[in-house]
């Protein structure tokens, strides 16, 4: 009896061996000597030790079941009561095996990738002008109002105004429970159709942004040498009364090795906006790292974001049929909600699709 698929099984079977391997190791007195090792073996032994307890636990809880039918089955007229007892409780453990099922499966998903980190967010208007530029800003209030929904803190770090109120580009930060786990899926070329408030002759005018969610990293996780970095400040531009122009609190900072650039001026502080602008540029080298050792993500991610061209695109906004139709599902869900920040029909359905990607993967 088994609510696991074998991949599952074997790769949990080979988390206790490894489990074991790591225990071992940890031992060695030579391992002071090795701080640098030492410490990534108690990282792995903190990522597997987990999930191998909950997969103990649903082992005990597999060998319950089979004891509870066995005694269910005897024909031992001195077991009749202990039968009895048997069959009462046996929905309920049941039941409970395979909840605690999908938690493990869950839980060793999650040691699999970045679901746990917190994000960095990247909106670009594309193709549609002053329109595009209005819906970056609208896919930027989604966002806010999800994160409010979710308990996330929302950060702004850095927006470039356009002419008549909306964003050729705006970054912000997410910060909270299983924030990249939701976000990811955002990535990608968002398409909008609506009529213009500047259209006089009612016609829909189709626009285009993209977005780049980031897994936010910890500075010891991504080395950068500050010998690496060129840093410009400059005065923010912008809302901001007396302090605009007249402070030079903005950061730029180039990555020289990979020309990678950021800013940030939402701060009044200029060592605050140096110290978002470098979580940003983490964030982009780690993305680049990933990609570069995983192929298969690098592809996956240039088709997910794309140019920003009206075609190119993985969710379309259709305002005149309050319609948001999200191509990878090929499922329609209602835009008033949406707009509203209530993203989790989309993302619930994203997740288990991903979730069958990630167990056929493993």
């Amino acid at each position: 009896m088994s609510t696991l698929r074998p991949k599952i099984q074997q790769k949990l079977d080979g988390m206790v061996a490894r489990l074991h391997e790591l225990l071992a190791q940890s031992s060695d007195p030579k391992l002071l000597e090795r701080p640098e090792r030492l410490a990534a073996l108690q990282k792995e032994l903190g990522q597997t030790a987990p999930v191998v307890e909950r997969y103990r636990s649903w082992q005990q809880l597999q060998q319950q079941i089979a004891d509870h039918r066995s005694l269910c089955d005897s024909t031992d007229p001195g077991l009749a009561e202990l039968a009895e007892l048997a069959r009462a409780e046996l929905p309920e453990l049941e039941a409970r095996f395979g909840a605690d099922a999908d938690a493990l499966i869950d839980l060793l998903l999650a040691e699999q990738g970045d679901d746990r980190r917190d994000c960095i967010v990247e909106i670009r208007a594309g193709t549609g002008g002053e329109e595009a530029a209005l819906f970056a800003k609208d896919l930027c209030t989604i966002y806010q109002r999800y994160a409010t929904r979710m308990g996330w803190t929302f950060e702004p770090m850095a927006a470039t105004p356009a002419e008549q109120g909306g964003f050729k580009e705006v970054v912000f930060a997410l910060r909270g429970k299983n924030v990249f786990h939701a976000m990811q899926f955002e990535s990608g070329g968002h398409r909008v159709q609506r009529v213009p408030e500047t259209e006089t002759k009612g016609r829909v005018h189709t626009s285009a942004a993209t977005v780049a969610v980031l897994a936010e990293v910890e500075e010891v996780e991504v080395q950068i040498d500050d010998k690496d970095l060129k840093i410009d400040t400059f005065r923010s531009s912008g809302a901001g009364g007396q302090h605009v122009n007249k402070t030079e609190s903005a950061v730029r900072i180039t990555h020289l090795p990979t020309g990678t650039v950021v800013a940030c001026q939402e701060e009044r502080s200029q060592l605050k906006n140096r110290q978002r602008a470098m979580a940003l540029l983490r964030s982009r080298i780690y993305d680049a790292q990933q990609r570069a050792v995983d192929a298969a993500r690098a592809a996956e991610r240039k088709e997910q974001v794309g140019s920003g061209d009206r075609s190119d695109r993985i969710r379309t906004y259709n305002f005149p049929q309050d319609r948001l139709t999200d191509h990878r599902l090929n499922r329609n869900f209602s835009l008033s909600q949406i707009l509203e920040g209530k993203l989790d029909p989309v993302v619930g359905a994203l997740q288990f699709l991903q979730r069958e990607q990630r167990i056929e993967g493993l």
